[in-house]
C-alpha cells in the first residue's frame, strides 16, 4: 500500500513536469532562435527554446561567411571572426583578385559564435534545452497555434504558449507541422571540411567555379586562420542531383587550384547543410507563430550567407513577439514583424536571387568571361555587390564605372526588379 502511494506521488510530480506554460517558445538553437529568445526575454517574457541537437552549435551547417560592419552593429565581438580583406575568384581557365586595404568580410567561428548567442540568452533569463525535438503543434478551436509537444531528456513536455518561434532553419519542422510552410523546393547542399593546412593567406577567402569544381554551384576556401582554412562544395537543387560531399573528395584528391598552394590538408570536421534558395516565404506569421531565419527565407542567394539576417531578424522577432503578447499574439499584431524585415531586405533577396538564377547556368567559358569582368572592381564595390545591397544609386554607379558589368546585363536584371 505504502509502495502503490508512493508511486502515484511520483506519477502525479511527473504530470506536473510535463505540462509547463510559457509566454513564447522557440523552434531552433541557431542564431535566429537564439536571438530571438534573447530579446523576447530582455522584454520581460517566459521563454523556452528547443534545440534538437545535444548541444548548441554541435553541428556546423555552414561555412560562417559574414560582415565586419553587420557583426559590429549586432555586437558580436572580433575575436569570434577572422577579419578578410581580399577576394579571389577561380574558374577553369582564369582567375582574378579583389585586393582590398582594410577588412570588409570575415568568416567566424561558428561554434564560438551560437554559443555566444546562447550564453546571453540564458543571461537575459531564456530557458534552453538540448536534444528536444517538436513532436507536434497545438491549436485551439480557431485554428492559433498555443503549444508544443517536445521529446526532451526529461521526457515528453506538454507546452502551451502564446506564441511559437519557429527557428528550425532548413526543416521548417513547428510550420509545417502546423500547416503553415511546406518544403523548400528550391535550395543549396553544402559539405565542407574545416582541415588543418600548412599555409594560407588568412586575408583571403576564394570562391571557385566551373564543372570541375561544382555543376550548378561553387567551392569555396574560406580561412580561420593561417592554418585552419575551411573547404567546402556547394550545389544547387534542383538543378543538379549530385553529392557535394562526393565533389570535395574530388577536388581533395586532385588538388585542384588553389588547393595545389596550401602545403599539407588533414580534415579536422565534416560540416553539411541545406540553405532555401527561392527567395523569402510568401508569409512568416500566422495567428501564434511566427518564422525567422532560414525558416523564412532570409538568406542572401548570391553566396548562401544568412547570419547576419538570422540575428538581426531573431531579436526583431522577439522584441515584436513580446509586444504582441498583450493582444493574444495574433497575426495582424505580428505583422509588424514581417513588414519590417521584408521592407529592409525582400527586395534585395528577389534581387540576388535572379543573379544566382543567371550565374547557376554559365559554362565555364562563361564563367572564365564572367569572373573577369570583376576584375577592375575595387573591393567595397564588390562587397556592396555580393551582399546584395543593391540600391539603385549603388548599381547606377558601379554601371557607369564598370561598363562591362552593365554589358553582361547583371545589372540590368537588378534594376527592372
Amino acid at each position: 500500500m505504502v509502495m502503490m502511494m508512493m508511486m502515484t506521488t511520483k506519477s502525479m510530480a511527473r504530470e506536473e513536469v510535463e505540462k509547463r506554460k510559457y509566454d513564447i517558445a522557440v523552434v531552433g538553437g541557431g542564431p535566429a532562435g537564439l536571438s530571438a529568445a534573447w530579446a523576447a526575454a530582455k522584454a520581460g517574457a517566459s521563454v523556452i527554446l528547443f534545440e534538437k541537437d545535444e548541444a548548441i552549435a554541435h553541428s556546423v551547417r555552414t561555412s560562417g561567411v559574414s560582415w565586419i560592419d553587420s557583426m559590429d552593429a549586432l555586437g558580436i565581438p572580433s575575436r569570434l571572426y577572422n577579419p578578410i580583406s581580399s577576394y579571389r575568384f577561380v574558374s577553369p581557365a582564369n582567375e582574378v583578385m579583389i585586393t582590398g586595404s582594410s577588412p570588409r568580410s570575415c568568416v567566424l567561428d561558428v561554434r564560438a559564435t551560437y554559443q555566444h548567442l546562447a550564453f546571453m540568452a540564458a543571461e537575459a533569463g531564456a530557458e534552453i534545452m538540448v536534444r528536444s525535438n517538436v513532436i507536434n503543434i497545438e491549436k485551439d478551436e480557431n485554428g492559433k497555434v498555443v503549444g508544443v509537444k517536445v521529446s526532451t531528456p526529461e521526457g515528453d513536455l506538454g507546452i502551451s504558449c502564446h506564441l511559437l518561434i519557429d527557428a528550425s532553419g532548413f526543416s521548417t519542422s513547428a510550420a509545417r507541422r502546423a500547416g503553415m510552410a511546406g518544403e523548400w523546393k528550391r535550395y543549396g547542399a553544402g559539405a565542407e571540411y574545416e582541415c588543418y593546412c600548412d599555409h594560407a593567406n588568412s586575408a583571403i577567402w576564394t570562391l571557385m567555379v566551373g564543372q570541375q569544381y561544382s555543376q550548378a554551384g561553387y567551392a569555396w576556401v574560406f580561412p580561420l586562420s593561417e592554418n585552419r582554412v575551411r573547404i567546402g562544395v556547394g550545389i544547387g537543387r534542383p538543378e543538379s542531383q549530385a553529392d557535394p560531399l562526393d565533389r570535395l573528395h574530388d577536388i581533395l584528391k586532385r588538388r585542384l587550384k588553389p588547393l595545389d598552394q596550401l602545403g599539407k590538408i588533414q580534415p579536422i570536421e565534416l560540416h553539411y547543410g541545406f540553405i532555401p534558395n527561392e527567395g523569402t516565404r510568401p508569409t512568416t506569421v500566422a495567428d501564434g507563430l511566427l518564422l525567422v531565419g532560414d525558416s523564412a527565407g532570409q538568406a542572401n542567394p548570391l553566396v548562401l550567407e544568412g547570419i547576419r539576417y538570422a540575428i538581426e531578424f531573431g531579436r526583431l522577432a522577439g522584441q515584436v513577439g513580446a509586444r504582441s503578447l498583450g493582444v493574444g499574439a495574433t497575426r495582424e499584431s505580428l505583422l509588424e514583424y514581417e513588414k519590417a524585415w521584408k521592407s529592409k531586405v525582400g527586395s534585395k533577396i528577389a534581387s540576388a536571387l535572379k543573379v544566382q538564377s543567371r550565374w547557376i547556368g554559365l559554362s565555364d567559358e562563361e564563367w572564365d568571361r564572367e569572373i573577369e569582368v570583376l576584375r577592375d572592381m575595387s573591393a567595397d564595390e564588390f562587397v556592396d555587390f555580393v551582399k546584395a545591397e543593391f540600391t539603385t544609386t549603388k548599381m547606377m554607379k558601379l554601371a557607369l564605372h564598370h561598363p562591362k558589368l552593365a554589358a553582361r546585363q547583371l545589372f540590368n536584371m537588378v534594376l527592372k526588379s
